[in-house]
């Protein structure tokens, strides 16, 4: 038998381009705003979001957790040494809001919001980080 060696050397990474960078950070910076907006008001607890948080099943003692739970997924998601870790997380999050107004029978466009945030964390992460397409590959 003959040793096999194997070579840890890494396939040269092709570089984002500005246009594609600043693409991905548009989108990304719009999913990123909308999360840490609900975020922050879920710690402030303004009457509107209140309501909402109660109509859904959770209790108003939940809010703050949750609020916090939100930042903090969406702070590790816009680092960018933790950003493939932040997207995973706000996937899991937004997985449990889908799923929270499809028991409570929210409207389409309340259910299939979440999705669509999804989507844009996701595709922004995919158009700024090559890492993702050797995941993807």
């Amino acid at each position: 038998m003959t040793a096999q060696t194997f070579s840890s050397e890494r396939t040269t990474n092709p570089v984002v381009t500005k246009s594609r960078l600043w693409t991905s950070r548009v989108i990304s910076g719009f999913a990123a705003l909308f999360l840490l907006f609900d975020g922050v008001t879920k710690l402030f607890k303004p009457s509107f979001v209140v309501d909402a948080t109660v109509r859904l099943g959770f209790p108003e003692s939940a809010i703050v957790g949750i609020g916090i739970l939100l930042t903090a997924c969406t702070v590790i998601y816009l680092i960018p040494r933790t950003s493939i870790l932040g997207a995973v997380l706000l996937t899991g999050y937004l997985g449990g809001a889908v799923a929270i107004q499809l028991r409570a029978g929210s409207s389409a466009f309340e259910t299939v919001f979440p999705v669509l945030i999804g989507i844009l964390v996701w595709g922004g992460l995919w158009l700024r980080d090559n890492r993702m397409k050797e995941l993807l590959v």
